[in-house]
Formats: C-alpha cells, structure tokens, sequence
C-alpha cells in the first residue's frame, strides 16, 4: 500500500511538522496556549497545529485515507470507528505525544503516525523530536531505529521496564520479594513514543499500560511485533489498534520478556488491572 518512497515523505512530513509547528513553541507557550480537554489531560495550541498539518501532508501521500487524530477524536468520537472497518485503510495520528512534558518544558515528547489496513496496524513511524531519533517498520519488513534494523535480545538479570505509578506501587506492595526481584527499574516516562523507543534501544525490556488509545499504542505495537516480540491485552489476546481502550497492553521487543512481564502481571492478582467492562 505504501512503497519505501512514500514512507520516507512520511518522515520528512514528520520533520518538517516538528521544525514548523513544535519545536518553535517548546518552552515558549503562554498561559493560553494551554487549555485541559478534562483534569489531568491538556491540549497545547502546537498539537492543534501539528495535527493540522500532519493530516494535510498526509492526505498528499495517500489521497482519500482518512486520518484519525487525537485531537480530532476530542471533536468527534465517532472517527474511531475508522480504525476497525474491514478492507478499509486510515491514518492514526499522535502529533505530540508527551503534551504533559512539552507543556512543562521536559525534552521528552514525539511525533507518532500509524498507517492501518483491514483494522490492522501495517507501518508505522515514531520520531524522538528533541533529539531527531526516527524509529520506522512496515508489516513484514522489520523495523528500524534511526536506520539500523533492530532485533529484540534475550533478556538477563532482572527486568526493566515502563508502568505507571499506580502499578509501580501496587507491584511493590504484592509482589512477593523473589518476585519483585525479577524487576529492576520500572518507571514512566509519560510519552508512550519515548518508551517504545527506548525498548528499541535496548535500555528497556517492556511496558505495561492500562489504557491504550491507538494514537499511543499503535505504531509501537507494531515495532515489537516485527523486532521479535509482540503485544497482548492483559487477557492475553493480541493487541489491535480498534481494541477498546480499557483492554489493557503488555508489549516488549522479545518473547521471553513479554512472557515474563505477563508471569508478573497475573502473580500480582491486582484489582486495578482488570479490565472493566
């Protein structure tokens, strides 16, 4: 559906967006440049104008895909229903993941695009913004982090990895100690696009979340999947971007961490973490 040539203007789109409309506001919002969608979730006038510019760029590259942003979906729930259509194709787009961090002035926020057919994730694009890290994969064809084709490695010693605080702390209360002594670093880095390519890199082994919407989850997801590993909701069946978004996410770059965060999860027995229906 989209040859290498088409993925490169992808990555320079994303560039392009990055050098126009974030990079010239980071650390330079004024207070009404920010305003909360709902407590504890802000919007910054640059995701509007990534996202505007991003889905502009997008409908040159594969004209009649629609695209189904995070801050179009505030507008209008209903374009979630794109992801899921069978036979059909759209775009998935974060274009700033880590607003939180961004707002704050903390160089930890990304571009994230994910290109879905027949309700499945088939390539996808992560860009590191502050420090120019582009990670990309196809379906099929593997994935790269700043060019290099990355292989998940078996994992030794104890596990590190990406949860949020609530979990940090309730694995510290439930865990047994030998348990918990399968787990090294655990933290979040509140930018699910960091955490995916840190994973990539190596530092890090998995990630946990409770709540996946496709804009975070979809690309990365696929990135594990074809560096070795894969991605499962909390019962354990597949991941897919048109899951519904309190199902729940286990991913890592190889088999044997993925099982071993699982092991983990279900020793905890830990309330918060079921899904509700």
């Amino acid at each position: 559906m989209l040859d290498s040539g088409g993925s490169d203007r992808v990555a320079e789109l994303m560039r392009e967006t990055a050098a126009a409309e974030l990079l010239p506001r980071f650390r330079n919002l004024s207070k009404d440049d920010v305003r909360q969608k709902r407590p504890g979730d802000i919007v910054t006038v640059a995701d509007v104008a990534a996202e505007q510019r991003l889905a502009s760029g997008l409908a040159k590259i594969l004209p009649g895909v629609p695209v189904v942003g995070e801050e179009a979906v505030e507008k209008d729930a209903g374009l979630l229903d794109l992801i899921g259509r069978p036979g059909e194709a759209c775009w998935i787009v974060d274009p700033l993941d880590g607003t939180a961090n961004f707002a704050a002035g903390r160089e930890r926020f990304a571009i994230i695009i994910c290109l879905v057919q027949d309700a499945a994730a088939v390539a996808g694009w992560i860009l590191d913004v502050p420090n120019d890290r582009l990670a990309v994969t196809q379906r099929g064809g593997g994935v790269t982090f700043d060019g290099t084709l990355v292989r998940g490695r078996p994992t030794t010693g104890a596990l590190n990895g990406f949860v949020g605080y609530k979990i940090a702390k309730s694995f510290d209360e439930q865990l047994s100690p030998g348990q918990r002594a399968r787990l090294g670093n655990i933290t979040t880095l509140r930018c699910a696009g960091a955490e995916y390519l840190e994973i990539l890199s190596g530092r890090a082994n998995f990630s946990l979340y409770r709540t996946t919407k496709p804009w975070d989850h979809a690309a990365g997801t696929l990135m594990m999947r074809e560096a070795g590993g894969d991605a499962v909701q909390f019962g354990a069946a597949p991941y897919t971007p048109a899951q519904p978004h309190n199902a729940g996410l286990i991913t890592a770059s190889t088999d044997q961490a993925l099982n071993e965060a699982r092991a983990l999860l279900e020793a905890s027995r830990l309330s918060l973490l079921t899904p509700k229906a």
